[in-house]
């Protein structure tokens, strides 16, 4: 992980508040991440991310929280994989590298639902061995400001919007019934394949935060065995300061730690923060695009190496081909979304994600 394109401040965008670096960014069509312990900050255009991952007891051959970031060849495509599986050791390392490898295969890929939809069939054909996964899946499509996710039976992000300055939950609106059958929507990975999961899109501004986590936030007991829950979590983000990523993750953790009354929590925990930083994608030129052709010949070659391996094919579709020369089709992403609009998408099977409505705000 090196020091990747470097991003331009959106023309007419505030930024939020000022903020130290949040380290290094990802690399072309780099995915980043695994199940090990960590706690560092990155970057991708439009985004500043810090992540926190600490395996239940410390194991040494990780836990059953999986992360995985990535960013396309042309640094408008960033995806995030926040996965707690079943189980540790040798069998959640399987999976860890069976989904980098599809991260891999989809990094160049602006619809996320072929993305989810296989990654639920690896699970299922993982279900005989008990694994399965509570997962959120995101991209953020850069030049718009898009975030699109999708929640397979993992708790609710949570959303700080900087214009009203309050947290809230990502989630579908109560009126939008997404799905023909919800009993049998947005099931955690390996329970029913093929199944249908729903996705709502969201246009950050800058200063927004998109907070990811494992349950072992909201499954916090106090020494009179009260869980903190999810409404307890709303009420210690609201005390927190929300100008720097890397404080307030760390603040979090402190005040989960308070309430737990200085116990250690009984499982793995992740935290992913996003923060909106009011930049974009620089435009390519051909020292970049002589880059990007590089890296995917390095990486279809060792694809082919490894017999099987994931090749990551562009998505050919117009947004993500002629957007490289013509912003116009960038915007067909989420380009036509008022701020703090949701649009209700779904993901089935191979089902392609159509760009949002803008008629139907969530």
């Amino acid at each position: 992980m090196t020091a990747g394109p470097h991003a331009n401040p959106a023309p007419g965008s505030t930024p939020g508040p000022a903020a130290p670096s949040p380290g290094p960014s990802l690399q072309c069509m780099e995915v980043w991440g695994g199940n090990q312990a960590i706690d560092t900050g990155l970057a991708i255009p439009g985004l500043d991310v810090r992540v926190y991952s600490r395996p239940f007891g410390d194991h040494a051959d990780g836990g059953g929280d999986v992360h995985y970031i990535s960013q396309c060849g042309t640094g408008r495509i960033g995806r995030f994989l926040i996965a707690d599986v079943s189980g540790h050791g040798a069998a959640v390392a399987e999976v860890a590298g069976a989904l980098r490898g599809l991260m891999r295969r989809f990094v160049n890929y602006v619809d996320q639902s072929s993305f989810v939809a296989r990654i639920n069939q690896e699970f299922s054909r993982l279900a005989d061995a008990g694994c399965f996964a509570t997962a959120v899946v995101m991209t953020y499509w850069a030049p718009t400001d898009y975030l699109i996710m999708c929640n397979a039976g993992h708790p609710r992000p949570f959303w700080f919007r900087q214009r009203t300055g309050r947290w809230e939950l990502l989630e579908p609106g109560r009126d939008q019934d997404s799905s023909p059958d919800q009993s049998t929507a947005n099931l955690p990975l390996g329970i029913l394949e093929p199944t249908t999961y729903d996705q709502i899109g969201v246009r950050l501004s800058p200063g927004d935060l998109i907070l990811v986590y494992t349950d072992s936030l909201v499954e916090a007991k106090d020494r009179a065995g009260r869980m903190l829950g999810e409404a307890g979590l709303a009420r210690i983000l609201a005390d927190l300061d929300t100008r720097e990523p890397a404080s307030l993750v760390a603040a979090l953790r402190d005040r989960i730690d308070a309430f737990r009354g200085g116990s250690p929590p009984d499982d793995d925990t992740t935290i992913l923060l996003l923060r909106h930083n009011g930049s974009r994608p620089r435009r390519l030129g051909i020292p970049q695009w002589a880059t990007v052709i590089g890296r995917f010949f390095a990486l279809t070659a060792d694809s082919l190496r490894n017999r099987g391996g994931a090749i990551p094919w562009p998505q050919l579709r117009l947004d993500n081909v002629l957007g490289t020369v013509l912003d116009s089709a960038n915007s067909r992403v989420g380009g036509h979304a008022a701020r703090g609009e949701r649009a209700r998408l779904k993901a089935s099977g191979a089902v392609t994600v159509t760009p949002p409505d803008p008629a139907r705000p969530g």
